[in-house]
């Protein structure tokens, strides 16, 4: 009759345990969707530009070595390569869960019971051997092995594993995504201080062409053909010139200081060819088509294993619902004397039990974990479509760009060539009295803002061939 009992409490616990298990809520995913267009404007061409290495993309030797040190030095990327290394050792973490345990375990302890209890009155005047009776208080010397074990029935643990190990390759994307960025912080301002530094030849020639002009003009007015007026105008012009080197000058220290914080060190001076600037012809860019961003671009396959990492946690969640199975072991030695604690087999202990435990009442805990884990999924899915969306309008800006730049660049050029000319056209005019000195003020004025937005242009370009190639996803490699 007893036994009966005992098994008709053990199908009404494993009835209640399955029934807890089945009662899992509902929840509504969402598939993410990579589907990107077939083509950049309607190329067909397959060539990438990201596939090249960017020592070979970049061939001037002052910025190759300039982003080679960055690589080394920068702290951000160092800072990432530690989070690649905390991501390794969760990986180490959860798979020990899912191994046995196993520990030894010894201690020391004494216990005086009341002699008026049934546990005093029980042990009083035994016998442990022959006119050996039971110590009072009783110590308790112990030395034993033990081990636990959750049997991973449901994959929650392994799935844990397998989480970890997708968020490690993340942060390993992460790092990629940085190491391309970073190469395209120290090409860009590269550039800006190769434009920079040309801006300010051209100020100097431009003061040298103003300073002589000045020098007609005070001719001219010992000669009564111009008042004091027209001297004032053009000193005031020499002094607004001189004055355009100084913010220049400032403008190079800054741009050389955040190339020197790039490369992790202190502000120093940066070797450069200046000269080089006006030579430099944008490279020819083969964007591909747009289904290779996914494999190219590190920040896409970053979010992609981010969303696998969010799906395996939901099904971690889920298995939360599921009763659990575990293993506890012992075997050791227990006696309350030490000369007796290695007697065999009168001092051996051991061990062996299984449980089974389910949540059957209040999983409200485990509900908002598996809820958060759902809604993180979804998350992770918008996140991913977004990164895909955003790369690719990345690359057509920067393919547009490319194509307005060149076709701006050749009219500036043109306006530059014309402008140049008219200042000696301006110069001889107004010698011979055929134009005032407004026009000739006017002429090197407008001379030397098409010379800035001839050079403002030309550093856009380089910047935008340095932008296609990182929005290409080229740099990691």
């Amino acid at each position: 009759m007893f036994r009966n009992n005992i098994y008709k409490y053990i199908g009404i616990s494993c009835i209640c345990l399955a029934y807890a298990a089945c009662k899992i809520p509902a929840i509504v995913g969402k598939t993410e969707n990579k589907i990107v267009p077939a083509h950049y404007n309607n190329s067909q061409d397959t060539v990438n530009t990201a596939t090249v290495k960017w020592k070979e993309y970049f061939t001037d030797p002052y910025l190759v070595a300039l982003i080679d040190t960055a690589l080394k030095n920068n702290q951000e990327l160092n800072i990432t390569l530690q989070e690649i290394e905390i991501t390794k050792n969760e990986i180490r973490a959860r798979k020990g869960e899912y191994l046995p345990f196993v520990g030894i375990k010894g201690g020391i302890g004494i216990d005086k019971v009341g002699r008026y209890t049934s546990r005093g009155a029980s042990e009083a005047n035994v016998e442990i051997a022959p006119g050996k009776e039971t110590p009072d208080p009783l110590p308790d010397f112990l030395l034993s092995a033990y081990a636990t074990w959750e049997i991973d029935i449901w994959h929650k643990l392994h799935n844990a594993k397998k989480a970890a190990v997708t968020r490690y390759l993340s942060t390993v994307e992460g790092r990629n995504f940085v190491i391309t960025t970073l190469i395209a912080e120290v090409a860009n301002s590269y550039y800006e201080l190769l434009a920079l530094d040309n801006q300010l030849e051209i100020v100097n020639r431009n003061i040298g062409i103003q300073t002589n002009a000045l020098e007609i003009v005070k001719l001219q007015k010992e000669a009564t053909r111009v008042t004091e007026l027209a001297v004032r105008k053009f000193e005031a012009e020499v002094l607004n010139t001189q004055s355009l080197q100084y913010d220049i000058r400032q403008k190079i220290t800054e741009t050389e200081n955040r190339i020197n914080f790039l490369l992790g060190r202190y502000p120093q001076p940066i070797a450069r060819n200046s000269q080089s600037f006006d030579n430099v012809i944008p490279a020819t860019i083969h964007a591909g088509i747009p289904s290779q961003l996914l494999a190219n671009r590190p920040d896409i396959k970053q979010a992609e294993l981010n969303l696998a990492a969010a799906r395996l946690d939901v099904q971690v969640a889920k298995a939360q619902f599921y009763p659990s199975v575990g293993i506890s072991a012992a075997v050791g030695y227990q006696a309350f004397n030490p000369s007796y604690l290695i007697k065999t087999p009168q001092s051996i202990l051991y061990s062996l039990a299984g449980d089974l435990v389910a949540p059957l009442v209040n999983r409200n805990a485990i509900k908002a974990t598996y809820f958060n884990a759902n809604a993180k999924q979804i998350q992770a899915a918008y996140n991913y479509e977004r990164t895909i969306l955003n790369a690719y309008v990345e690359v057509v800006n920067q393919l547009t760009k490319i194509s307005n730049l060149e076709k701006s660049y050749d009219l500036k050029s043109k306006q530059v060539e014309a402008l140049t000319q008219s200042i000696n056209i301006s110069n001889e005019l107004f010698k011979s009295a055929r134009a005032d000195y407004m026009e000739v003020l006017m002429t090197q004025r407008d001379a030397l803002e098409s010379k800035f937005e001839l050079i403002e242009t030309k550093k856009q370009q380089m910047n935008a061939v340095v932008n296609i190639y990182q929005a290409l996803g080229g740099g990691w490699n």
